[in-house]
C-alpha cells in the first residue's frame, strides 16, 4: 500500500465542491426547488453552515477514495490508470446512488429529484478520480 496522496484528497473535496455549487446552482438549481416544492424547503438560512458541513462531508469522502487509491498502489494505476474513473464512479453507481434511491422511495421522493441527485453524485465522484488521476 502507497501512502495517501493528501494534496490530492483535498484538491478532490474542491473539485467535488466546485461540481456542487454548479451542479445545484446554474444546472439544476431552479428544478430542484420545483421539486422540493413552496414553503421555502430549498431556501438555506445558513448558506456557510450548509458550506462548511457539505466541504467536512466531501472531505470525508475524498480521504476515504485517497486510502482506497494508495491500496490499490501507484504501480498498479500507472499501468491501470482507468481504475481512478471505474473504481470512483464504481462507488456512486454502486454504493451511494443505490442508498440514496432506496431512501428516496421511501420518502416519496420524486424520480425528477432523485436523478438530479444520483447525476450529481455521479459527476463529483468522477470529478474526485480525474484529480486523483492528474495529481498521481
Amino acid at each position: 500500500m502507497g501512502p495517501v496522496n493528501w494534496l490530492a484528497v483535498f484538491l478532490a473535496m474542491l473539485a467535488a465542491l466546485t461540481v456542487t455549487a454548479v451542479w445545484y446552482g446554474p444546472l439544476f438549481g431552479r428544478a430542484k426547488l420545483e421539486e422540493v416544492g413552496p414553503g421555502g424547503l430549498g431556501t438555506r438560512t445558513a448558506p456557510a453552515r450548509t458550506l462548511a458541513i457539505t466541504a467536512a462531508l466531501l472531505l470525508v469522502t475524498a480521504s476515504m477514495m485517497g486510502h482506497m487509491f494508495a491500496r490499490v498502489g501507484p504501480e498498479t494505476l500507472a499501468v491501470k490508470p482507468w481504475l481512478y474513473f471505474m473504481m470512483s464512479g464504481g462507488l456512486a453507481g454502486a454504493f451511494v446512488i443505490p442508498s440514496l434511491w432506496i431512501s428516496y422511495t421511501q420518502q416519496r421522493i420524486s424520480t425528477r429529484l432523485a436523478l438530479i441527485d444520483a447525476g450529481f453524485w455521479m459527476v463529483a465522484y468522477l470529478a474526485m478520480g480525474l484529480v486523483f488521476f492528474l495529481i498521481h
